[in-house]
């Protein structure tokens, strides 16, 4: 099955698959491999203009959605 999630709000539109790229993108550019990453939740707080990721249950931050 195909599945796309949009989040709209104030004028932006944001697509679930390009914030999980942008977060494999942290998690690689920090010198891991993709394989190594087992779990990823999102929270997408667009009052903040933010994601807040937590990857393997463990390792937290964010990024701007701006």
């Amino acid at each position: 099955m195909k599945q796309t999630f949009y989040l709209e709000f104030y004028g932006k539109q944001l697509d679930q698959a390009e914030l999980v790229k942008a977060a494999k993108a942290i998690w690689t550019k920090s010198g891991k491999k993709v394989s190594e990453l087992t779990s990823l939740n999102l929270y997408v707080k667009p009052e903040e203009n933010m994601v807040y990721y937590v990857f393997n249950e463990d390792e937290t931050g964010s990024f701007s959605i701006d």
